[in-house]
């Protein structure tokens, strides 16, 4: 499937390439150019006063059913992000989160149904974050929208830099919108903050050739299925929309795909 310029609302794995679980080409002969997400935006925002409807129970229930899949990230050989055992990751109210919190750390807000909302805290009960074409600076408790949120640090293996840069790369952006922004959502964003790595920012990889970039996803029973991409913005949305629908429908979605071509998932 070519590059793409009109915005990608949902993919199918029919559409998104795989590859050889082992690392090995199967296509020597030219080019492939895999599913790009150019220009394509997830909307990983709820509305301003989605907190003011969840009552008491609908949160327990949101809690019970926000259910992640487990994947992987590699760049050629090395894994460069790693979310296992999610069951682990535990995730905690906004005002108990604030007590965990230190100034540089990466923080993840979830909900079931909801694109993750990533955002880098500052201190004094502040986060930076991307939200709606502009980067802002929010008190953590509204940041958060009512979600619950954990911190990441440790997801992505790049080396982090120091506590300070970090809050210093996120401060210097606040007030950043529309065409002046260099990230596609808010996980490029904060992460960029944490790791300076520039593939975080849109249109800093070609997408051309093959793909360096792939997504393994861990499916229950020790299967698994990797896809493969050109550009990690591109792996970033797909993981993000993945996290959206929620782990039962992955696997439903490529149940069908795996079905429809005749292929298996591979197993550990």
């Amino acid at each position: 499937m070519g590059n793409q310029v009109d915005k990608l609302s949902h993919l199918s794995y029919a559409e998104v390439p795989t590859t050889d679980p082992n690392g090995l080409d199967t296509e020597e002969d030219g080019p492939r150019i895999g599913v790009s997400y150019i220009f394509a935006t997830d909307d990983d925002e709820l509305d301003d006063n989605h907190h003011q409807h969840v009552d008491g129970t609908e949160q327990k229930e949101e809690e019970k059913h926000y259910n992640e899949l487990d994947c992987a990230v590699y760049h050629r050989d090395e894994c460069i992000y790693e979310k296992s055992n999610t069951r682990e990751l535990e995730t905690f109210s906004p005002e108990n989160l604030l007590n965990k919190c230190k100034p540089g750390d990466l923080l993840e807000f979830v909900s079931a149904g909801q694109y993750p909302h990533w955002a880098v805290y500052v201190g004094d009960f502040q986060v930076v974050h991307l939200h709606r074409a502009e980067v802002k600076n929010s008190f953590l408790t509204d940041a958060s929208q009512g979600r619950r949120g954990r911190i990441v640090n440790e997801l992505y293996k790049f080396k982090p830099l120091s506590p300070d840069m970090v809050v210093q790369n996120a401060m210097e952006q606040v007030g950043a919108k529309d065409r002046e922004l260099s990230w596609r959502n808010s996980e490029c964003f904060a992460a960029w903050c944490k790791f300076g790595k520039r593939e975080f920012k849109m249109g800093v990889e070609i997408r051309i050739g093959k793909q360096p970039y792939r997504l393994k996803l861990l499916l229950p029973d020790k299967q698994f299925h990797v896809l493969e991409f050109q550009s990690l913005e591109d792996l970033i949305m797909e993981k993000r929309r993945n996290d959206q629908i929620g782990k039962a429908a992955v696997i439903q979605e490529l149940a069908h795909h795996l079905s429809n071509s005749g292929s298996e998932a591979n197993v550990h």
